[in-house]
């Protein structure tokens, strides 16, 4: 693999990385009734890395396709998939795209960017762990990274809830995100 030193990481070459969606995670958390937590995932997606020759220069962007969210509960997901949260027939596609370099310390970087869910865009700051390179058994160069981000899913217009007997919501306002995974060098 093509590898270089940087701030002390090895990291790759410069050039575009795309997902690979056969090691790549993007799942979520939501408070349930306030007492719990609710994890599900998005099975359908794309996304790519282009690793600058200045890192902090570096862009990256992803496009999920929203009928794809699972949460392991059919009834569930058809809800989710309504009008009252993705409203997937009018909004199929919700996308991520890098502005900026934030901030660098070891293989921890804070990067932000555009998230865009039902049509209305806002930044979001999300904190990406470098896991590493290497050569995969098929002699492709990959690198693997851990994401997290948190927002409140309200300023994306995704408002609907239900208020309970004993006080509180059903649904939480804050959505972590928690995304692991791998890129491998996209064929020139």
């Amino acid at each position: 693999m093509s590898t270089r030193t940087w701030e002390g990481l090895t990291i790759p070459a410069a050039g575009t990385y795309n997902l690979d969606v056969a090691h790549t995670t993007i799942g979520f958390v939501v408070k349930h009734m306030m007492v719990s937590k609710v994890r599900g995932s998005f099975g359908t997606f794309a996304g790519s890395v282009t690793i600058a020759e200045n890192p902090v220069d570096s862009t990256a962007e992803l496009t999920v396709q929203t009928a794809s969210i699972d949460t392991g509960v059919a009834d569930r997901d058809g809800h989710l998939r309504s009008d009252d949260f993705l409203a997937v027939e009018k909004y199929p596609e919700m996308t991520f795209r890098t502005t900026r370099f934030i901030s660098q310390s070891g293989d921890e970087f804070k990067v932000a960017g555009d998230l865009t869910i039902r049509d209305v865009t806002r930044e979001v700051e999300l904190t990406v762990e470098y896991g590493g390179s290497g050569t995969n058994p098929w002699g492709q160069q990959v690198w693997g990274f851990s994401i997290t981000t948190e927002f409140d899913r309200e300023d994306f217009g995704l408002t609907w809830n239900q208020a309970l007997e004993t006080g509180g919501v059903l649904v939480g306002k804050k959505v972590k995100v928690e995304i692991e995974g791998e890129a491998q060098l996209a064929a020139s």
